[in-house]
C-alpha cells in the first residue's frame, strides 16, 4: 500500500533546514515503515524559505513591469528541489531512487520504501505534484503536513473570527477559500490546482500540522488525529 504526503517547506525548512525536525521525523517515520512491512510512502517536499527568500529578492531586483510569473515559480521549483534532496539523504537506503521531478514520467521508479519527490513546473505547487503521484500509485487520499493545525474559514492572522475546519466539501474548500487560480508564492493550506484535480479524482487530502510527529504517525495509522479533512 503507497500513502502520499505532502511535506510543507515550512516544516523542512522554514528559514533555513530545521535539523531538530528532521532528525525526529525521519526516526518516527523509519519506526512506522518497520511496524509495517507492507506499506510504502511518497514525500512531495515544498520549498519553505528558501523558496520565499529567492522569490523576495527577484521581486526586489526586477522591475514589476519585468517580473514574470514563469521566472517566480522556477525559483521556488528549485527550492523544492534542495529540499527533497536533503529529504532523500536522511532517510538513506530507504529512497533507491532519484527525486522525482515530473510525476507523468513515464519512467519514474519507485523500488524503495521512500519515494521523494519535488516541484515539476510553474503553474502550481507541489500539492499538485502529490495529488499527481496519488493518482499514479492508486493512493486515494494524501496527507499535506504544514505549520498550521487546521483550515480555517480565512487567514485567522488577518481576521480574528475565523474559525478551524473539522470537515469540509471539495466544492466548498474550492468555492469559498482557495479558489481556482494559482499564483507564485500563494500561500493557501492546499493548492487550487491541486483541489480540483483532487475533486475529480475523488482524493481525500489531510491538512494537519506536520511539526507534531505524534499526530502525523496517528494519521498514517488511521487513529484519531488533529487536522482538517477535505473531500
Amino acid at each position: 500500500m503507497v500513502k502520499v504526503l505532502s511535506v510543507g517547506g515550512s516544516i523542512i525548512s522554514p528559514d533555513g533546514p530545521d535539523t531538530a525536525f528532521l532528525k525526529d521525523f525521519t526516526a518516527g517515520i523509519k519506526a512506522y515503515l518497520a511496524d509495517n512491512p507492507e506499506e510504502r510512502l511518497v514525500m512531495v517536499t515544498g520549498g519553505g524559505g528558501p523558496a520565499r527568500n529567492y522569490q523576495c529578492a527577484y521581486r526586489s531586483v526586477v522591475p514589476e513591469s519585468e517580473q514574470t510569473a514563469d521566472a517566480e515559480d522556477w525559483l521556488g521549483i528549485r527550492a523544492t528541489r534542495i529540499n527533497a534532496e536533503l529529504v532523500k539523504a536522511v532517510f538513506g537506503e530507504l529512497c533507491k531512487d532519484p527525486v522525482v521531478t515530473d510525476p507523468t514520467a513515464p519512467d519514474v521508479s519507485f523500488t524503495g520504501r521512500i519515494l521523494v519527490a519535488a516541484g515539476w513546473k510553474p503553474g502550481f505547487s507541489t500539492d499538485t505534484d502529490a495529488v499527481y503521484l496519488a493518482r499514479r500509485f492508486k493512493a486515494k487520499k494524501v496527507v499535506n503536513l504544514s505549520n498550521i493545525k487546521k483550515v480555517y474559514t480565512a487567514d485567522p492572522r488577518k481576521d480574528p473570527s475565523a474559525k478551524p475546519i473539522d470537515n469540509i466539501s471539495w466544492d466548498d474548500f474550492i468555492g469559498n477559500i482557495v479558489g481556482t487560480e494559482w499564483k507564485a508564492g500563494l500561500n493557501a493550506p492546499f493548492d487550487p490546482i491541486a483541489s480540483g484535480i483532487a475533486r475529480e479524482e475523488g482524493i481525500t487530502v489531510i491538512c494537519a500540522d506536520g511539526r507534531n510527529l505524534e499526530n502525523t504517525l496517528s494519521i498514517l495509522k488511521g487513529d484519531s488525529f488533529e487536522g482538517t479533512v477535505i473531500g
